[in-house]
């Protein structure tokens, strides 16, 4: 991205947390409120540093010792990880097999490159506004299924940095989830099944379960924009046989015939679905819409409650942009090439303190204020605010759920 040379990072890191890292709510999340005795000292996080050593199982006393390692150490990547059994900074000193993850939250990784056999404009790292509307279907369809399906609340979406999206799922009972539970609740969201030698990779037979319907409904607004149009799928014969292949093979040959006498993907599209009303009951327009377009998650990711995943407010070494919360208000507005990049808020930062009229800062006003109100003067503010709403949520159902509790109680 332009305005950001990844040999900057070690410059412009020490200003970031220092003076833009959102400590407060950062550490009002992953506290839970103090629902257990030490859960935040039991939570290991992990540092990449510079020249890629990495530091596993690293444990702190608060989030005020978390942010003074962050500050001192400057980590090209945060990871976050599991609440263990036992402090993770003592992992070496416990008796073997005693230390245990024990909760997590349940997280979904979705990465662009899993769609490269279906995307035409860009392979690899690579993304455009084209294919990135494959990342705003799947947010749709993962956290339609979390809420409707799974009866789940609290779903933090978080862009990566660069070519994909993460989903923290942070209900108290849903941190609990065995690794069973989190790989069957995978395998009930996976659609999409074979390697690249499988040609036809979603099969559907009836009847069509309701969450396949009901992702359907979410995929067809996008289908004709994204794939006709902006992948153009059907717009040259190398192309459209790919697709051809999907379909009943009494058709094919007629299809493969007729194609070449329509203009574009759209035209082309619409003599396929007339051929698929006479080929009742199959379900081949369906299965072509979801193998281009429905979500591909990675297991293990999400089935090992042991597994670390990229912390929100992480600066991507490569890009330089912030792995910035996702507004589901605003799905289809949220855009990766205007996300912040370090070297664009740290300019912000000074431009703001010239602003103020050669005012001397007060040192003797408390430092969270003073941070607070630096990261507000840049355009990650609004992304803070996404979190820190998603925060308080949770904070008001967690003190609903207390009350609840006590008036069951007769605590009065």
């Amino acid at each position: 991205m332009a305005g950001f040379e990844p040999g900057s990072l070690p410059d412009l890191l020490p200003l970031y947390y220092r003076r833009l890292f959102p400590y407060g709510p950062y550490g009002r999340w992953l506290s839970y409120g103090g629902v257990v005795k030490n859960y935040f000292q039991r939570r290991e996080f992990s540092f990449t540093l510079r020249d890629d050593i990495y530091v596993r199982y690293q444990s702190f006393n608060s989030p005020q010792e978390l942010e003074r390692e962050m500050q001192k150490m400057n980590p090209y990547k945060i990871d976050v990880g599991a609440v263990y059994s036992h402090r993770p900074s003592q992992h070496n000193t416990v008796h073997m097999g005693a230390f245990q993850a024990q909760e997590k939250e349940l997280v979904f990784d979705i990465d662009m490159t899993d769609y490269d056999d279906v995307r035409r404009c860009c392979s690899s790292a690579e993304i455009c506004s084209k294919c990135w509307t494959l990342m705003t279907i799947a947010i749709r369809v993962i956290d339609r299924a979390l809420v409707e399906d799974f009866g789940v609340k609290h779903r933090l979406w978080v862009y990566s940095g660069r070519r994909g999206v993460h989903c923290w799922v942070c209900d108290d009972s849903v941190r609990k989830w065995s690794s069973a539970m989190r790989a069957a609740t995978v395998e009930y969201l996976t659609l999409v099944k074979g390697g690249s030698e499988t040609v036809k990779k979603v099969n559907l037979t009836d009847p069509i379960h309701p969450f396949i319907s009901n992702s359907l409904s979410l995929v067809e607004p996008y289908f004709e924009e994204y794939a006709l149009v902006g992948q153009d799928i059907l717009g040259s014969s190398e192309s459209w046989e790919k697709v051809v292949a999907l379909v009943p093979e009494s058709v094919r040959e007629s299809l493969l015939r007729e194609f070449p006498k329509k203009h574009d993907s759209v035209q082309r599209w619409e003599l396929l679905k007339k051929k698929m009303e006479k080929c009742k009951p199959s379900h081949a327009e369906s299965e072509i819409m979801l193998q281009y377009c429905f979500p591909r998650l990675d297991i293990n990711v999400s089935k090992g409650v042991s597994h670390l995943l990229k912390s929100p407010f992480s600066v991507h070494p490569k890009t330089g942009r912030v792995s910035v919360p996702i507004d589901l208000r605003k799905l289809d507005q949220f855009d990766p090439f205007t996300v912040p990049t370090i070297s664009c808020l740290c300019s912000e930062l000074d431009t703001a303190h010239e602003e103020e009229d050669g005012e001397k800062e007060n040192e003797a006003e408390p430092e969270p204020k003073r941070r607070s109100r630096d990261y507000k003067k840049t355009s990650l503010a609004p992304y803070v605010r996404v979190f820190e709403q998603f925060v308080e949520e949770m904070d008001k159902s967690r003190k609903g759920e207390l009350l609840k509790k006590s008036d069951l109680q007769g605590d009065f």
